[in-house]
């Protein structure tokens, strides 16, 4: 794809425009299902996908144990040292191996257990009992998409996600057709595996580069260091996905599950939106805060990438507003519930996505005491800030907690990173 010339010499905005193309097949293709899912299985329904979704998000950590971003990382320093990324390859074998065996038994054991925790009844065991047998499939996927990050390969991320969205799309309206919420539930569960088939047609090749079967074994060479991840993943991933899980319960239990299907609607919208930040942390601004070493270029590269993503950003956010009443007319008809939530979610999203710029020089220089830190504080907020709230203002109190906390951690991490370098310089 040519992009236009004032597009060339900015990567930021060329990550950016090929997402825009991508996010926006996806969610044109997401709105249809969306309505079709609204139509179909009502506001339950709703919140019980989004339970399941939350569940995936779990499981992609342990199964890995958090060694995404780590393996991000090293491989855009290692790019063209194999020696070096075979011993992180080998590493990540290990910590791959041990995730998916025990994700898996926990996961097929607990299925009874789990299933009435998060769902209130024992008829949702399938959910846990497929995730147990698809793990290892989900672990490799998320792997080899960290090295397709981690070499900032772009154009084929792109491909890859809008491939493997779209096939996932499909595989959930058949199963909706064939076998109502279950076969919904089920797709959702099966998709990383469509993923992975995905990855390895457009990526293989190039993977086969960097990744040497014959050189892969079980070593712990890099254990330290992507130990550090996995405790950082545990916080930012699992805890978060736990915690989201646990509050659309306690929105369930404390009004009732429609308005816990109006908060996982409005959760889903935001999350559309949000990849088009996600591809660009993970393509550019990690690998490219890992190579900065001082303060002043790292104020430049942030102040570069807040006048090039916010403006876009603010606007898109700016319509989604506007339209509110037309997006949940359309997408999700009689969801009229939804409609007091836009505001503070939009606006928690947008101090969010300052925030999320800042966090990864937690990740991209390993500061695992900084990002449990800000974290816990963020997750912390986030449960007091929802139980205090959803007293008074219901359901919208979930979104206006969300708003607050962001606010309070955007100041917490600015603190935080300014004395990171202020350190820094005193040492040098």
């Amino acid at each position: 794809m040519k992009l236009p010339k004032f597009l060339q010499g900015n990567l930021v905005l060329k990550i950016t425009s090929l997402n825009a193309v991508v996010i926006t097949i996806r969610l044109v293709v997401s709105v249809f299902i969306q309505r079709l899912l609204a139509l179909t299985v009502g506001e339950a329904g709703i919140a019980n996908i989004g339970q399941v979704r939350n569940l995936l998000g779990m499981v992609t950590s342990t199964s890995t144990l958090g060694t995404f971003s780590g393996i991000v990382k090293y491989v855009a320093e290692y790019r063209n040292n194999l020696k070096e990324l075979s011993k992180l390859f080998s590493t990540a074998l290990v910590f791959l191996v041990f995730g998916s065996l025990v994700s898996s038994l926990v996961l097929y054991f607990g299925s009874n257990y789990f299933s009435d925790y998060f769902f209130g009844s024992i008829n949702y065991k399938y959910v846990f009992k497929l995730l147990a047998i698809i793990v290892p499939f989900i672990a490799l996927n998320r792997a080899i998409n960290a090295v397709v990050n981690g070499l900032s390969e772009y154009r084929k991320y792109a491909i890859i996600e809008l491939i493997g969205y779209l096939l996932a799309a499909v595989a959930l309206i058949i199963g909706l057709y064939t076998a109502d919420l279950k076969g919904v539930l089920i797709a959702i569960s099966i998709a990383p595996i469509i993923q992975l088939i995905v990855l390895l047609v457009v990526f293989g090749k190039r993977l086969s580069e960097f990744v040497k079967l014959k050189n892969l074994g079980f070593g712990l060479l890099y254990k330290n260091k992507l130990l550090a991840f996995t405790l950082m993943s545990f916080v930012s991933t699992f805890l978060l996905n736990y915690i989201e899980l646990d509050i659309r319960t306690l929105v369930t239990d404390k009004l009732n599950i429609n308005e816990a299907g109006y908060w996982t609607a409005i959760n889903f919208i935001s999350k559309n939106y949000m990849v088009f930040a996600s591809g660009l942390f993970t393509l550019y601004v990690l690998p490219k805060f890992a190579k900065i070493d001082n303060g002043k270029d790292f104020k430049n590269e942030v102040f570069h990438i807040y006048k090039t993503i916010l403006p876009i950003f603010g606007v898109g956010m700016l319509l989604v507003f506007g339209l509110r009443n037309y997006i949940i007319q359309f997408v999700y008809p009689e969801f009229l519930g939804m409609e007091p939530l836009f505001k503070w979610q939009l606006l928690g999203d947008f101090v969010r996505l300052c925030s999320l710029v800042l966090t990864h020089q937690f990740l991209a220089k390993r500061l695992v005491k900084s990002f449990i830190f800000t974290e816990i504080i963020s997750l912390v907020l986030f449960f007091l800030l929802t139980n205090l709230f959803i007293q008074y203002y219901g359901t919208e109190g979930v979104v206006i907690a969300h708003f607050v906390r962001y606010v309070i951690y955007l100041l917490i991490v600015f603190f935080v990173v300014r004395y990171y370098f202020s350190s820094q310089a005193k040492r040098s």
